[in-house]
């Protein structure tokens, strides 16, 4: 019996997105016809679907699907979240790493939705200079915190396989709203991220 791979996807979008990636391999002188090369026009037609999934996920009810009400001042920390994005000026990869605080007020969310959060801006077109704020003003407008703040850590395949070929460089983003713009608050966040556990 024969391997069958299950997956759900937009037909018309696939089947639109198969035929202009087939167009992509002739232009670039390539046999699209080509053992190698016969599904990959599906293949990455799926991949991108699944890539850009952001634009169909809606990051506030995600948030407000696991709202719980506690008596909690203190500071939430979700650090070390992996992301993946594609650069909406070249469409190659950035990945790297999300640092996220709130300090509640009233209500927190699960944490697994922070990292959903995520998820969601960067599973689309993206400069992290955007995705970053995206983040803070999804959970924001969510929670009504007293503060937030998220910092991002990545590097963009743009600058490492193109371009200025920087193989090393690392950009970071950083965002703050309320409590967090206090110098105090926000020197305590950054001491925490950076800190390893023993």
């Amino acid at each position: 019996m024969a391997y069958k791979k299950i997956e759900q996807y937009d037909s018309s979008v696939t089947n639109g997105l198969v035929e202009h990636y087939k167009d992509v391999l002739r232009l670039l002188d390539e046999d699209a016809e080509r053992e190698g090369l016969q599904k990959t026009p599906e293949r990455v037609a799926k991949a991108m679907q699944y890539l850009m999934q952001g634009y169909h996920m809606d990051a506030k009810a995600i948030l407000e699907s696991a709202k719980f009400h506690e008596d909690v001042s203190e500071m939430i920390i979700v650090k070390d979240i992996e992301l993946y994005s594609m650069c909406e000026h070249h469409m190659l990869p950035f990945f790297g790493k999300a640092h996220v605080a709130y300090i509640p007020n009233g209500v927190i969310t699960g944490l697994s939705k922070i990292a959903r959060v995520v998820d969601v801006f960067s599973r689309r077109l993206q400069v992290q200079e955007r995705l970053t704020t995206q983040i803070l003003e999804a959970i924001r407008d969510a929670l009504n915190p007293v503060g937030v703040a998220v910092v991002v850590e990545a590097q963009h395949l743009c600058m490492m396989m193109r371009g200025v070929q920087k193989q090393n460089s690392l950009t970071t983003t950083s965002a703050f709203y309320g409590q967090f713009e206090n110098q105090a608050t926000r020197s305590e966040f950054m001491k925490l991220i950076s800190k390893k556990l023993s």
